[in-house]
């Protein structure tokens, strides 16, 4: 009784740990590409055209137009990259689902000889084979898996891409405008607020990933900062010339 209660507690505990994330939704990469890029590429069209001298309306104006054009980019160019991606797959599937009507046995075979390669006995890899092409949408799947590394049922949304895109680009890019609608009138407000955003943004990645927090973390910190020092940097530099 002790071993089978002891066995019972392992299979639960396996059971338990041994869960996966989502790594194949349309949303996080999205997601996180889109709160990265609005908060950098925000940050540094504002200290850009700060550093030029130029007034704290312009600025203002300058990072909300960022916001919005960036927004309505990046959700377009999700929703195209993810359409696209999904009409190529499938149409892929539908000449793998023409092959498996036209040739079941040759596709039946083949899917027997790639049992075979990864050490199945052949009899069984034939048997195996023989049984799964029973069903043509169960064959369709397992072949997609196989040959083309794909589930036909967990395709990305383009929709979601989008959506998931837009939003938090929009979330990032609001930041770093952020302190001068609420009344500040300098630069260094804005940019502390978005740095301490882009140190946040990476923290919450590395929850996803296996990077610690305060390496990703610091990384997005640092790269933020230099996009946001080249592009004052470049500001002055043609603010005073063309000035």
């Amino acid at each position: 009784m002790a071993i089978i209660e002891t066995e019972a507690t392992l299979h639960e505990a396996h059971r338990d740990n041994h869960t996966h994330r989502d790594v194949n939704g349309g949303w996080l990469r999205p997601a996180v590409f889109g709160a990265m890029d609005g908060l950098v590429s925000n940050l540094a069209l504002m200290t850009g055209v700060a550093g030029g001298a130029v007034g704290q309306q312009t600025i203002v104006l300058s990072g909300l137009a960022g916001l919005a054009a960036g927004a309505f980019s990046m959700a377009a160019g999700e929703y195209t990259s993810v359409a696209s991606q999904r009409e190529l797959v499938q149409a892929e599937l539908d000449v793998e689902r023409r092959e498996l009507r036209k040739h079941p046995k040759d596709e039946e075979a083949e899917l027997a000889a790639l049992y075979e390669s990864r050490g199945v006995e052949p009899g069984l890899a034939r048997e195996v084979a023989r049984q799964l092409s029973r069903d043509p949408e169960q064959a369709l799947e397992i072949h997609a898996r196989e040959e083309l590394g794909i589930d036909p049922g967990d395709l990305p949304s383009p929709t979601v891409a989008a959506v998931s895109s837009f939003g938090s680009f929009a979330l990032g890019a609001l930041l770093p405008v952020l302190p001068y609608l609420l009344g500040a009138s300098s630069l260094w407000p804005a940019v502390l607020v978005a740095l301490l955003g882009l140190f946040l943004c990476g923290a919450v990645v590395a929850r996803v990933t296996a990077r610690s927090w305060w390496y990703s973390g610091l990384r997005q910190l640092a790269l933020g900062g230099a996009a946001a020092g080249v592009t004052y940097a470049l500001g002055s530099l043609f603010g005073t010339a063309v000035g």
